[in-house]
């Protein structure tokens, strides 16, 4: 399958903050902290439109209790995922309620996930949820803002993400891992120059 890719539009991140109000009335007895991450973040990079967002909640219990509060007509939870990242909870949110489109609004471990599942054009987000001031919710922080503070890096990844788009891929996961190699690397140093801000 061939990803939609398309150059940066601004209208990413006023996508993001309607996105963001209706989470935070859904999810405000939790009261995470909502951040758009991944490429529709940064200004100038192309990206699949999708919007990344990270729920940052307190602790583990929020964690748990993320996909009951969560649990509506157009949000599929991935508790496959579960497994092998347990310290991640992660969902899609569809243009359409599941229903319509014949799928589960959970795809358990163990499951396959259904092929319309993998069908782009169907999702409006994905939200990454992890405990607040985690590793990987930090990571998602400072690589996001790194790529904003160096330009080029942000172009090697430009033209990186250009090279893998060409190709077909099984699903967006083979295309995650075509970028494994440049994200590890470029993570690490991210992570160097966002702690040496903080201090």
């Amino acid at each position: 399958m061939r990803l939609p890719f398309l150059p940066y539009d601004p209208k990413w991140k006023k996508h993001f903050e309607s996105i963001k109000s209706e989470l935070q009335a859904i999810l405000k007895p939790l009261a995470p902290q909502i951040d758009h991450i991944g490429s529709t973040a940064v200004e100038g990079l192309s990206a699949k439109p999708i919007i990344d967002i990270q729920l940052g909640v307190e602790n583990e219990t929020d964690l748990e209790v993320l996909p009951d509060v969560l649990k509506l007509p157009n949000i599929v939870y991935y508790e496959k995922y579960n497994q092998d990242w347990p310290e991640r909870r992660f969902f899609i949110l569809l243009n359409e309620p599941v229903y319509k489109i014949v799928a589960p609004d959970v795809v358990k471990i163990g499951e396959e996930i259904p092929a319309i599942l993998h069908d782009h054009e169907f999702r409006l987000a994905h939200l990454h949820a992890f405990v607040k001031g985690s590793a990987d919710w930090v990571r998602h922080i400072a690589f996001r803002d790194y790529l904003i503070a160096h330009p080029k890096v942000k172009e090697s990844y430009q033209a990186l993400k250009q090279n893998l788009i060409q190709l077909e891929w099984v699903d967006g996961n083979d295309y995650n891992k075509g970028k494994d190699e440049f994200l590890k690397r470029q993570e690490r140093n991210a992570l160097i120059w966002y702690r040496e801000r903080q201090q």
